[in-house]
């Protein structure tokens, strides 16, 4: 709901969970006043102070009133250049060289629903589901006029905003910043936390105080990247994962992104985020708009997993689409570790045969069927069979797995291109290239210059002969590298910062059209792994292979981590051979199964050569993540241990059905250590008053000798009321090995 008291300017955007309050003062500017718990009403119980500032000076309009500055006032879209030394939300240059133009607020509208935004993914809503509050700004000389769009969901803390900007002058500008929000906080009492990584690292939580100066969390990798992702919160300081307040911001854009926060003189805090700036300009000739990404606001007083609750909650529901939103997603098993590049149609049949000996329900073919594809050197953008390995081509491995009752799958990795390739014989000026100067290049490739329609044209017809030739039943879809030499051969000089963005938007046009054209395929977003996992890319692909890294202990943080605005359903989560490939780390098969549970569940390695014992096991393994998967994948996730807090040692996450009648709990520590203290894992989110039965355990494995005849702690059969689950909690047994795993199921009487 959005209630107005138009003599006082104020707009309250409120449901039961939240309250967001803008104000307009003077008639012109358009200031930030709470957003936090739910209020009845918002009636000014702690109204601004009129102080003088020194160095802080005033508007053209009120000389004299030295009380009044732009420096010190908490504004929704702030300018630069009238008294305001703090960031800014948006900058532009003048056809005069200028940088200084000047906002006011012009009027409102209010509309049911939320409106799509152009080329861009957005959260989704009915008209029924949601408000959305129009404010718009002019400036004062006729050059800009700006929209800024709020959106609330109605049963949900969940608030979206973006940003149009407008050239209504009389000659062109160039955009210099566009930030998809601005706001400012009373204070700075906070923790800032943010995702940092690198590949087969990718988001790892690292939570500092908030500084008084600028920090900043952003990418300049021409895509959301493994290094820092399109996420900040900031916490109070006693915030954790069940209790404090937490504010979350994440960016729906698989472009660059900035996050920055700027504490300032007098201990105020203003929140920036959007298209990271460097090197962004965007030329607006006269009349013409530009659209910002959407940012997801999400206030929380219930710590973390409430923060993430919401996040969940939006991407499934309002940002994923298609067939598989509220799908069961199949167990795969892909053929890169097992084989990498050197297969043909004999091993992907036993492979085929195996997958489904073993209750398996979905056969990847990855990268190396293409053009003459047999190492990373060569053939991208060729998206045809390579018949020397698979000599009935696509149909023949694709019959292969159907007859057997698998689904089959393809890897692709449309957005690149080799220098030994028919393709860039054919249009060597496809690629995004600076004149004068060599390519960079990495894995050997070269990036396709989607800014231009008729090389996403390509994409799209190349790709989708492909998944005409054959029954297809899922795309795993690759970037492995990041823009470099980001410049367009066809746009000219005044445009080329517009490339990097214009990129993106043309991905974005291509995903639209081939998920549009082929509604019955799974689409998995991959960028060598978590590069691109983003809100973005969900909106096309419902999954993301959450990292190359596919080391149980090291995954523990990956998806940790990527839990905090990412429901488990959407991360790739695969169980691989030891030792482990990337970090060479050896583990037990039930721990690196109990990992891989908590996402979308598969194999990354060679199960032809599985012992016997091991066949057994994975048996055991799929027929229950079979009967646990609608839990798993479509329940409420909640993290109970995280490796980022306390001894960072132990890790222990919790899925809840959606009627919460079953209960799924896993627990990891990494390391056994001696006369540790004994863990009682307490559980959350259960009804207090309702009986709980214990109705399946699997133990980690005992190594140690036992002089003294211990005993397990199996308590399988036994009925316990939530309130002991939640506030005494489940013994865990003595750990005496390291990389240990444990699951315990719950089933509500």
């Amino acid at each position: 709901m959005i209630t107005i008291d138009k003599e006082n300017g104020i707009f309250h955007l409120h449901n039961a969970q939240v309250s967001y309050v803008l104000q307009v003062v003077r008639d012109r500017y358009v200031l930030h006043r709470y957003w936090g718990r739910p209020l009845k009403t918002f009636r000014d119980s702690s109204p601004m102070q009129a102080i003088d500032r020194a160095f802080s000076p005033q508007p053209a309009a009120y000389p004299n009133e030295r009380t009044f500055s732009l420096d010190v006032l908490p504004q929704e879209y702030p300018a630069y250049g009238h008294g305001d030394y703090r960031l800014p939300a948006y900058e532009v240059r003048l056809a005069n060289g200028t940088t200084v133009t000047e906002l006011f607020y012009d009027h409102y509208e209010i509309t049911a629903g939320k409106q799509k935004l152009k080329g861009l993914p957005a959260v989704y809503a009915e008209e029924k589901e949601a408000e959305t509050l129009h404010i718009y700004l002019k400036d004062s000389q006729g050059k800009l006029a700006v929209e800024l769009l709020y959106t609330l969901l109605q049963d949900s803390a969940m608030l979206t905003r973006s940003t149009r900007i407008t050239n209504c002058g009389s000659e062109a500008l160039d955009l210099t910043n566009a930030a998809s929000f601005a706001l400012d906080f009373s204070d700075h009492d906070f923790d800032r936390l943010s995702l940092y990584g690198g590949h087969a690292a990718e988001r790892s939580l690292e939570r500092v105080p908030l500084m008084r100066g600028v920090q900043e969390t952003g990418s300049r990798r021409g895509a959301s990247s493994h290094q820092q992702s399109p996420f900040l919160a900031l916490a109070r300081k006693d915030a954790g994962e069940s209790n404090g307040e937490v504010y979350g911001f994440s960016l729906i854009w698989s472009g660059e992104a900035s996050f920055v926060t700027e504490v300032e003189q007098f201990g105020t805090t203003r929140v920036i985020g959007g298209i990271n700036p460097f090197e962004f300009k965007w030329h607006l000739g006269v009349g013409e708009t530009f659209q910002t990404p959407e940012a997801m606001l999400v206030y929380s007083d219930k710590g973390l997993n409430g923060m993430s609750q919401v996040f969940h909650q939006t991407v499934r529901e309002h940002i994923v689409r298609g067939k598989y939103q509220h799908e069961l997603r199949p167990i795969l098993v892909n053929n890169w570790e097992a084989t990498y590049f050197d297969f043909d149609e004999e091993k992907i049949d036993n492979l085929a045969q195996s997958a489904a000996d073993l209750g398996l329900e979905l056969l990847v073919l990855d990268d190396g069927w293409f053009g003459k594809r047999n190492d990373d050197n060569s053939s991208l953008g060729d998206w045809f069979v390579n018949t020397d390995k698979l000599k009935q081509g696509l149909k023949g491995v694709s019959a292969s797995a159907h007859k057997r009752g698998l689904k089959f799958g393809l890897w692709f990795e449309p957005e690149m291109i080799s220098e030994d390739s028919e393709l860039f014989r054919a249009h060597p000026d496809w690629i995004l290239h600076v004149p004068d100067y060599k390519n960079s290049f990495s894995r050997h490739q070269l990036v396709l210059d989607l800014s231009r329609p008729e090389v996403c044209d390509y994409v799209v017809k190349a790709v989708g002969d492909v998944l005409e030739s054959a029954e297809i039943d899922y795309v795993k879809w690759d970037f492995n590298r990041h823009l470099s030499e980001a410049f367009s051969a066809v746009l000219p000089a005044e445009q080329q910062g517009e490339t990097k963005t214009r990129f993106v938007l043309g991905l974005y046009d291509v995903l639209e059209r081939l998920t549009a054209k082929f509604p019955q395929v799974l689409f998995e977003s991959c960028s060598g792994g978590g590069g691109r996992f983003d809100a973005g890319m969900l909106y096309y692909m419902p999954q993301t292979w959450t990292s190359d890294n596919t080391d149980a202990i090291c995954r523990l943080s990956i998806q940790s981590g990527t839990s905090l605005v990412f429901p488990p359903i959407s991360m790739g989560a695969h169980v691989s051979v030891t030792p482990n490939h990337q970090v060479g780390r050896v583990t037990s098969l039930q721990t690196r199964t109990l990992c891989a549970f908590a996402g979308d569940f598969g194999y990354e390695l060679d199960i032809t050569r599985m012992s016997a014992a091991e066949k057994e096991q994975v048996k055991k393994h799929v027929a229950l993540y079979k009967k646990l998967r609608p839990t798993l994948q479509l329940g409420k996730f909640y993290r109970l241990l995280t490796p980022f807090a306390g001894t960072k040692n132990e890790t222990a996450w919790q899925f809840v059905s959606e009627d919460g009648k079953e209960v799924v709990v896993l627990y990891f520590k990494t390391l056994a250590e001696p006369a540790t203290p004994i863990r009682q894992l307490q559980l959350t989110a259960l009804d207090a008053e309702a009986e709980y039965e214990l109705t399946d355990y699997l133990p980690a494995q005992r190594l140690s000798m036992d002089f003294g005849g211990e005993k397990s702690l199996d308590m399988k059969g036994q009925v316990f009321y939530g309130d002991e689950l939640m506030y005494n909690g489940l013994g865990v047994e003595k750990i005496d090995t390291d990389f240990a795993a444990y699951m315990w199921v719950l089933t509500k009487k």
